[in-house]
Formats: structure tokens, sequence, C-alpha cells
């Protein structure tokens, strides 16, 4: 089985291209920078470590990157690695690594990005085939941490998990 699952953020904003040709199709390059689990100690300071991975998206994952991903956005994503070659103009084979993107969601929040207007794109997924982030639902009263205040008086036996 060949699956990947990173987390991290954009090196900088995707290259995007097109195919030539009657049917035309986007290619994403990209780069993320993911942290490594433990840190380095230099001089009894601590320096955290990250990996650049070389990520490409082709079609409707590509037209989301073009989008909507930009340099430093963090993101999830899913995807294959995938190796190949090619001889260069001075006629050395080089070896390629590349993580094939099948699904990218964002890690977090425009508010958490520093985006500033506080819309949630967390959990908008490009594998869902919409064009648009899903649409920020407002919270009903009563809502500030994810949980619902239940009056008091209220009987529990109406509560569906009892």
């Amino acid at each position: 089985m060949n699956k990947v699952i990173l987390v991290g953020r954009l090196t900088r904003d995707p290259d995007i291209r097109y195919t030539q040709g009657e049917n035309q199709m986007a290619v994403a390059r990209f780069t993320l920078a993911v942290d490594r689990r433990f840190s380095r100690r230099q001089d009894n300071n601590e320096q955290q470590t990250a990996d650049f991975i070389s990520c490409v998206a082709f079609q409707k994952t590509a037209e989301f990157a073009e989008k909507y991903l930009h340099q430093g956005t963090k993101v999830v994503l899913e995807g294959r690695i995938q190796t190949g070659s090619y001889t260069n103009k001075d006629g050395q084979k080089v070896y390629t690594t590349d993580v094939v993107a099948e699904n990218v969601e964002f890690a977090e929040s425009k508010a958490a990005a520093g985006g500033g207007n506080g819309g949630n794109y967390s959990g908008y997924s490009r594998n869902t085939g919409s064009s648009q982030p899903a649409p920020r639902q407002e919270q009903p009263s009563g809502i500030s941490d994810g949980f619902m205040n239940i009056p008091d008086g209220v009987e529990d036996e109406g509560l569906p998990f009892n």
C-alpha cells in the first residue's frame, strides 16, 4: 500500500502550469515544510527540524491549490509517493521523488492563520468536488465552545444519549 498523510505549511505559492493539447490539465507543484516529531538539541537549545517535501497535484486538486493555497498555508495532504527519473541536459540521469496529492484540506481556520476575518475553512476538502469552501454556519446562541447549554429544569429522560 502506498499512502502518505502529511501536515505542513507551504514554503511558497504553488507553481501552476497547464498541459498542452486538446484536454488541458492543471498541474500544481509546491513544497510542504513538515515538522519532525522530535527536535534537535544544539548548545542546550531546542531546535525544531523540518523536512521539505516536494508535492505535485493534478486536475481539480491542482485548481484548488491555485485558487486557495498560498505561502504559509497549513494543510493536511493525503496522497502517494511516486518516483521517477529523467536525463538532464548534461546527459546525467536524475532521480525524483514526489508526493502526488490526492486530497488536500485546510489544517486551520483563516483566523488561526492570521487571516483576520474569522472565516473557518478548516474541514473543507478539495476532494468533495465543490469549487467553493463550505459555507460558514452560524452557531445558535448559547453555543460558545462547541457545547450547547442545557437550561436548568430539563429532564434527562428526554436526552438521546441517556
